[in-house]
């Protein structure tokens, strides 16, 4: 009887923008095949990812390889929930927030290398509305931006900081009545976004301080910012920062129930979803199994070239500032010194 653990590849053949013709010759390469019975099976079409996982877990397979993007990702890992059966993920959509997160290569050839390393670990997961999430979910302005985003031609995180300072300056607050275990507030808010990981993907990190294994949700709650604000806002999501933003307001839960006063979107993960006024959000404590990173922790920080650019850009900013401040003291002084002058 063979020792081989059973692994799966789900692959999604569209999303993204890289071609994965070459990756079952990259698997043969550089799976161990000593360790591993493995197939490759694709999606055909919306849901059929959770539909194969699911026959995959009736089998006992050990691990399930999400090949995709954070949709492709939901629909997986939502069909290993409470399973012995772990998820594993070989990133490649255009944002990529739960690989990031967890800090797993971007190559496709090293996150199946990761693979090889089998190291087991059980994480967190978000429930919204019945809805189960990895990442984040959110209403208001969040879930606004998944609409556009998801109807945008851009990609990446140009495209989402584009669709953050082009269409959120149109999106217009709403009142939530917010309600956990210490208590009922009411927020007028842009974006009431709840996250088990620390980024939407990109690098935009909505909660840099989440961990998925404290049973906790970060509820992240933004309040309405005006033109002049908005490129501070979209900096602070890449720079880490945003909670240091005083349009942010953030407290821990592992429960949460919020009213509206009109129907209107969700997202979770990014899938955006029309839904009521009342809105349940939970976390279930270690509920899933996923195949991390061993050489880095969950909360490590990432390359980010776009983070790399703004903190050039604000830097150039202060240093032309620092520049404007010395040559107006120095003008003060010449000016005082020539009034000296002239009153001899």
């Amino acid at each position: 009887m063979s020792n081989k653990k059973t692994i799966t590849f789900i692959v999604n053949p569209i999303s993204g923008t890289r071609t994965k013709e070459t990756l079952p010759q990259l698997i043969n390469e550089t799976l161990a095949k000593d360790m591993f019975d493995y197939q490759i099976l694709q999606t055909e079409y919306a849901g059929h990812a959770s539909e194969l996982t699911r026959q995959c877990v009736e089998k006992n397979m050990d691990i399930i390889v999400a090949v995709g993007g954070d949709g492709t990702v939901n629909e997986v890992a939502r069909s290993l929930v409470h399973t012995d059966t772990a998820l594993a993920i070989v990133p490649c959509g255009s944002g990529n927030g739960l690989a990031r997160h967890l800090c797993l290569p971007m190559d496709m050839k090293k996150a199946v290398e990761i693979i090889n390393k089998c190291c087991i670990e059980s994480f967190d997961y978000g429930i919204i509305n019945d809805l189960p999430f990895f990442c984040t979910c959110g209403m208001g302005f969040d879930a606004f931006i998944s609409l556009k985003f998801a109807e945008a031609g851009k990609r990446g995180p140009i495209g989402y900081v584009e669709n953050v300072l082009k269409e959120g300056l149109k999106y217009k607050p709403e009142t939530y009545e917010v309600s956990d275990t210490t208590g009922t507030n009411h927020y007028k808010a842009f974006l009431i976004a709840c996250a088990n990981a620390s980024q939407y993907g990109n690098n935009a990190y909505i909660a840099p301080g989440a961990t998925m294994k404290d049973g906790q949700m970060d509820v992240i709650i933004m309040e309405p910012f005006d033109a002049l604000e908005a490129p501070q806002i979209a900096a602070d999501l890449f720079m880490k920062t945003l909670t240091n933003n005083s349009k942010i307001k953030m407290f821990r839960t592992n429960h949460l129930h919020i009213h509206r006063k009109q129907p209107g979107a969700i997202h979770y993960d990014g899938d955006p979803i029309m839904t009521g006024t009342d809105i349940d959000v939970s976390i279930e404590h270690l509920g899933i199994k996923i195949v991390t990173n061993p050489q880095v922790s969950e909360d490590a920080a990432q390359p980010n070239p776009v983070l790399n650019a703004f903190s050039d850009f604000f830097n150039n900013i202060n240093n032309v500032r620092e520049d404007i401040e010395r040559r107006g003291h120095r003008i003060q002084v010449i000016n005082k010194l020539m009034l000296r002058k002239l009153s001899k």
